[in-house]
């Protein structure tokens, strides 16, 4: 886990109310979004290291979906890879609020709190950082298995990530508002957190296919929003745009979002003393 900066930009220091109503919303959020954004810059192997557990996923499932649907290897890419990258934004994003958790254990946030900033830019900044390792993760993996057989389509580019970071940032914003939740007892974000991390993850079809799943694992499957991200993604990144999941899944990434920042910017706005 990168190291929490505890320094507040300079033109952020804590000030009179008129100073905090002269700052805008967007000069105040891309104040955060720097400063939470300096330790990734600092220490950018950290985002190398969250892609341990994907790439494990993607080397150790790939050949297994190989075998046991006969597709061969560039097919079970094609169909593997767009999971995984959702995969890697899943784990990332439902974990920031544990930096937030640290910031309020050593004092950093309280100090923020005070600062002449919207309180709605605290939120909005951590949030929009999320998009960086998201993308810089995502681009890797493809990177990674275009040599084994996987095919990148322009969509995938244009569309697909900027649905996942959409997602992401949704997911962040969520797991800042349980930190806060859960500031008393910090377990309890941990506990809360893998309790629904890989139920979601395994009902969305990301590692296996739920063809022959349970009828009850079906209906869960389908008002999972995970699901129809993944399944956006590997249409997408197959170069099908038209298709009618792609706007379901567009429409489950943006009410991630929608809700994420709501449920956030109200946990920020209720957490000033």
């Amino acid at each position: 886990m990168s190291t929490v900066d505890t320094t507040i930009p300079t033109s952020a220091t804590p000030g009179t109310s008129a100073a905090r109503g002269s700052n805008s919303l967007g000069r105040d959020t891309s104040l955060v979004f720097m400063r939470e954004l300096q330790p990734l810059l600092r220490d950018s192997f950290s985002v190398l290291f969250t892609l341990v557990q994907p790439v494990f996923f993607l080397a150790l499932f790939g050949p297994l979906l190989a075998r046991s649907t006969g597709l061969g290897t560039a097919d079970a890419l094609q169909w593997f890879v767009p999971g995984i990258i959702v995969m890697s934004a899943l784990f990332g994003a439902s974990t920031t609020g544990a930096n937030l958790i640290l910031e309020m254990q050593s004092g950093s946030h309280e100090r923020m709190l005070v600062a002449p900033l919207h309180r709605s830019a605290l939120l909005l900044g951590r949030a929009a950082k999320e998009v960086v390792p998201t993308l810089m993760q995502s681009l890797i993996l493809v990177a990674v298995t275009i040599p084994f057989g996987f095919r990148l389509e322009a969509a995938g580019i244009l569309i697909g990530l900027p649905l996942v970071a959409a997602f992401a940032v949704g997911l962040g914003a969520l797991s800042h508002a349980l930190a806060i939740a859960t500031r008393k007892n910090d377990w309890m974000f941990w506990m809360v957190q893998q309790t629904l991390l890989f139920p979601l993850m395994i009902l969305s079809g990301m590692l296996l296919p739920l063809d022959d799943a349970p009828r009850w694992m079906e209906v869960l499957s389908n008002v999972n929003p995970l699901t129809h991200v993944v399944d956006a993604e590997r249409l997408l990144f197959a170069g099908e745009v038209t298709e009618a999941a792609v706007a379901r899944g567009a429409v489950a990434a943006v009410a991630v979002l929608a809700i994420g920042l709501w449920v956030g910017i109200r946990a920020v706005s209720r957490n000033e003393d």
